[in-house]
């Protein structure tokens, strides 16, 4: 999750609020040790946290505060890109089907690769076709140092507080 850099406090605290007003008793809210990101492992399934959320937001936009974006994670790996592939490898097949385009997103911090070396290892022979602009489904690849994050989205399973303002105001 994203938040305004020294933000951090106030929107894990905001977080934790949220979550309470979902039905998670009891969310684990921690530092990333990256300015302007926090992790959370709550007991609501991620995809559905996000839909919970987005029906927050749309509902009454002021309710958040500090959050700006919120991407959930399926998956968590060392930074290896053959763990990475093969955790993408292993499960693509499960989330995306065989018609469905795709696009692989990295976003990454602390990381010597580049994004283009990433992508081209990790998407090297998967068949489906690929689409950056209108993709079905969003391999997701969050890198943080020594740790990275996948995940297989649609695009509405990604929450833009941002967004959600804007098109609440329209």
């Amino acid at each position: 999750m994203s938040t305004s850099r020294y933000n951090e406090g106030n929107t894990r605290a905001e977080l934790w609020f949220i979550l309470l007003t979902l039905g998670d008793e009891y969310p684990l809210i921690f530092k990333l040790g990256f300015s302007g990101l926090i992790g959370c492992i709550t007991n609501i399934e991620p995809k559905r946290c996000i839909k919970k959320m987005r029906k927050l937001a749309q509902k009454n936009p002021d309710f958040f505060q500090y959050m700006l974006k919120i991407i959930p994670i399926e998956f968590n790996c060392e930074t290896d890109l053959e763990i990475i592939r093969k955790i993408v490898h292993e499960n693509f097949h499960q989330k995306v089907k065989k018609e469905e385009t795709f696009r692989l997103r990295v976003n990454k911090r602390n990381c010597a690769l580049s994004t283009l070396e990433i992508v081209d290892f990790v998407a090297d022979g998967i068949e489906n076709k690929v689409d950056l602009k209108n993709p079905d489904k969003i391999v997701n690849i969050e890198i943080l140092g020594k740790l990275a994050g996948i995940s297989f989205l649609k695009r509405d399973e990604i929450l833009s507080i941002a967004k959600e303002k804007e098109s609440t105001n329209h």
